[in-house]
């Protein structure tokens, strides 16, 4: 009885199966392959919140919404005159202390050497000139000729003479020499030191200018001249134009029939005829729920990946935040799992 039972289960489960695999059949032949993947999202909306470096009042802004700008243009100054006052007195002092470097550097001039030498020479004649009376004089004393106040004079002037001759030797050999090895490195210190605050200050002059990073469109004009501008207040939102893309969310049922490169054709509302050319730039590695503003309640739920349809767009007809619908052509199943992705 058990055998009989077993058999029956078992030949149930059999029909079951093939009465399953007829029906998906006939699905797959009534609403025939998959051509095409069919998204849903809306044109990225990108933007810079553009503020100065330094803290100021807003002299100028010569931008304004809806204008154009490009990547390095001038958009705003801040007011720059204490500034100008302290970047002149920096190179006064720049330049008085490369010239005490170059002093330096350079040594002792030869015109200094000769007039050290001179000096040298004329206190060498002096004391000899004071040992010679000095000689004299001891000889006049032996005779009573002289005293011993004018014989104690001519030799303490000898002595005097002799160590000036002495001190214009050294002299003359310190010119020679030339100034010290850590006096040169010492002013050449102090000369970098001045480099650097003149280019502190010269790069506070240059952040006084806002000048716009990237290619795009004054979005918001936030502050108005007058205004102080701080860092952490932007004066303009400059949105970015190009290049453009579609946000979209693909289920990971559909995943397997694009790639990184795939053509796709964008349509919006407000061009129904129209086709936009561009390609799957990228797809997101990692699997999300659903964003809410994207699909349906019942979807929200689901796993989908970001994807990024880059579009071409000439004649700049799109704009940000732009509801828009991505179709992708696809191949067969069959096609598809032959090949590899490159």
């Amino acid at each position: 009885m058990k055998r009989v039972v077993i058999r029956i289960v078992v030949i149930l489960l059999v029909l079951a199966g093939a009465a399953y695999g007829f029906y998906r059949w006939k699905q797959s032949q009534k609403h025939g392959p998959i051509t095409s993947i069919r998204l849903y999202g809306n044109m990225d909306e990108r933007d810079v919140q553009l503020a100065f470096k330094e803290s100021g009042r807003i002299t100028r802004e010569l931008v304004h919404e809806g204008d154009a700008v490009k990547k390095g243009q001038l958009t705003a100054t801040l007011d720059t005159d204490w500034l100008v006052h302290e970047a002149a007195q920096a190179k006064a002092v720049l330049a008085a202390q490369k010239q005490v470097w170059l002093r330096l550097k350079n040594g002792s001039r030869p015109q200094e050497i000769a007039q050290d030498r001179a000096l040298y020479a004329a206190a060498q004649a002096q004391a000899a000139n004071d040992l010679v009376n000095v000689s004299r004089y001891k000889k006049l004393l032996s005779t009573g000729d002289t005293t011993q106040i004018q014989y104690d004079d001519a030799k303490a002037l000898w002595t005097v003479d002799n160590q000036k001759a002495m001190a214009a030797r050294e002299t003359l050999r310190l010119a020679v020499l030339g100034p010290r090895v850590e006096d040169i490195a010492e002013a050449e210190a102090k000369l970098h030191a001045d480099q650097a605050a003149l280019a502190l200050l010269e790069q506070y002059l240059a952040d006084t200018n806002l000048i716009s990073p990237t290619d795009g469109v004054i979005r918001t004009r936030i502050l108005e001249p007058g205004d102080m501008a701080t860092p952490q207040t932007p004066v303009y939102t400059i949105a970015i134009m190009n290049p453009k893309w579609v946000r979209a969310y693909v289920p990971e049922t559909d995943l397997g029939y694009i790639h990184s490169g795939s053509k796709a054709w964008i349509t919006v509302d407000s061009f129904p005829h129209k086709k936009f050319a561009g390609w799957v730039g990228f797809i997101s590695p990692i699997a999300e729920f659903t964003p809410k503003s994207v699909e349906t309640t019942q979807l929200r739920t689901s796993l989908v990946y970001e994807v990024r349809v880059y579009v071409k767009d000439p004649h700049d007809q799109l704009r940000l935040g732009m509801p828009a619908t991505v179709n992708i052509p696809v191949k067969s199943a069959a096609t598809q799992t032959s090949e590899t992705r490159p």
